[in-house]
């Protein structure tokens, strides 16, 4: 049996694409759990050696998407102080230094491990949305970026960068369409502000291929942040009930496959701006991993606060209370419990399914009393955050023997309940120490559990 780091890469299956109900994506016909990890700053902060130590983790652990900006300010440099553009100028990118050379390098690094690349061109936040990229000087800085990276098959084009679409809202409109004329082929998306979606400004458009939103870094409580928060009430966010951003775009039109872009990070002050604020943590990532999938997202992306910022010099604040170095966080629980969903949905078959929160007889509970089901022709899959019991119609199994486990998504372990058939049944978590929410697995009699 191959490795990981042996196995084909997933291009070479075929293309990355949209399925044909517009939900999921697959390599050529082969299913594609988009499982990303956040690394913005992966080009600026680490040496070559570092970059290839956490991509093979990454690589390793099961991911298969790496998000990362170009260009995250326009004065950008990397660590041989080498700057991105000339004079912070977007229409002349700095060639004679070695930041693109060790851009092209991480790049193809990528590539030998087969990993795609989430890349975002530019920062939005800071360098579109102040205006030093504009509609007189993007077709040159467009045209540099597009030229060098045309020919590589691991590239899935993002299109802003943590700001709302209206910011910028033509020049973001004109990347997106750039980067899909410039190659039909490579997937294209949008980073959106927190609590808001890309559907929000570009759903209709020819060039997006699927929806990303920014589920974010607040807790129910947290509704405003004041001066830097520049949403509007009138489009409606949602507290930390990631699924229900899913829910949002699966009922627009055309259909487009969505997921969680920027959930809360592990390790990240809740709120993001107050170190007086607690961080979340492992079990806060697992549920909106699994809450936003089981609405019927094709994938997630991860984040941890120390990754995504490479924070590795303890003797300098890290932003929003960073605390440990980035070498130590990679091996942290969150970034691998995200595997065992990824896991879960490829044996499963989890694109033939969709959203069952009708199966549900047990009362629907809010906030984390809520229970997420999502359900296909031969498995139900539903999850507790809290450990509340269970209660499912199964009606729609015709009678159908089923076998029932329940999954830990700590450990990824599996424990045999026994077979179910009939209308309804009822299930009852085991405890445990290390938390209290569970994965329920139904799968027609066979399959077994994992």
């Amino acid at each position: 049996m191959k490795t990981k780091l042996e196995a084909k890469a997933p291009w070479e299956k075929g293309l990355l694409k949209v399925t044909e109900d517009g939900r999921h994506f697959c390599c050529g016909e082969e299913p594609f759990f988009l499982l990303g990890d956040t690394a913005w700053l992966l080009f600026h902060q680490l040496t070559l050696e570092e970059s290839y130590v956490y991509l093979r983790n990454r690589k390793e652990l099961g991911y298969n998407v790496i998000l990362a900006d170009f260009i995250h300010t326009a004065d950008q440099k990397n660590l041989a102080g080498d700057s991105a553009l000339t004079e912070g100028d977007p229409a002349r990118p700095n060639t004679e230094g070695t930041f693109w050379t060790h851009v092209d390098a991480v790049m193809e690094m990528g590539r030998e491990l087969g990993l795609y690349m989430g890349i975002l061109p530019v920062w939005g936040s800071s360098v579109v949305k102040s205006g030093r990229m504009n509609m007189d000087n993007v077709d040159a800085y467009m045209d540099f970026v597009l030229n060098r990276y045309h020919d590589f098959p691991n590239i899935i084009w993002v299109v802003g960068g943590d700001v709302r679409g209206d910011a910028a809202y033509d020049v973001f409109r004109h990347m997106g369409k750039r980067m899909k004329e410039d190659n039909p082929d490579r997937l294209v998306t949008y980073h959106p502000f927190g609590r808001t979606s890309s559907s929000l400004w570009f759903h209709e458009e020819d060039w997006l291929d699927f929806n990303l939103f920014q589920s974010g870094h607040r807790r129910y409580d947290q509704v405003s942040m004041q001066e830097w928060d520049d949403n509007t009430a009138k489009e409606g966010w949602f507290g930390e009930d990631s699924w229900k951003y899913v829910k949002r775009d699966l009922g627009k039109s055309p259909a487009r496959p969505v997921l969680d872009g920027e959930p809360s990070y592990e390790w990240i002050r809740q709120g993001l701006h107050d170190n007086s604020q607690p961080y979340w943590k492992a079990a806060d990532v697992r549920r909106y991993a699994y809450w936003s999938v089981f609405a019927g997202a094709a994938g997630h992306v991860y984040g941890h606060n120390s990754i995504m910022q490479f924070y590795k010099d303890t003797s300098r604040e890290g932003a929003f209370g960073a605390k440990y170095l980035w070498s130590d966080a990679i091996h942290h629980p969150g970034g691998a419990q995200m595997v065992h969903l990824k896991k879960l949905c490829e044996w499963v078959g989890f694109e033939k399914g969709h959203p069952a929160e009708e199966y549900l007889l047990s009362e629907q509970g809010e906030k984390y009393d809520y229970i997420s089901v999502l359900a296909g022709e031969d498995f139900l899959l539903a999850y507790t955050v809290t450990g509340r019991q269970i209660a499912l119609s199964l009606k729609a199994y015709g009678g159908r023997k089923l076998q029932a486990c329940w999954m830990d998504p700590v450990t990824g372990m599996y424990t045999y309940i026994g077979m179910v058939t009939g209308d309804q049944a009822t299930f009852n978590p085991p405890e445990r120490e290390d938390g209290t929410d569970a994965v329920l697995v139904l799968q027609a009699e066979g399959k077994g559990c994992i």
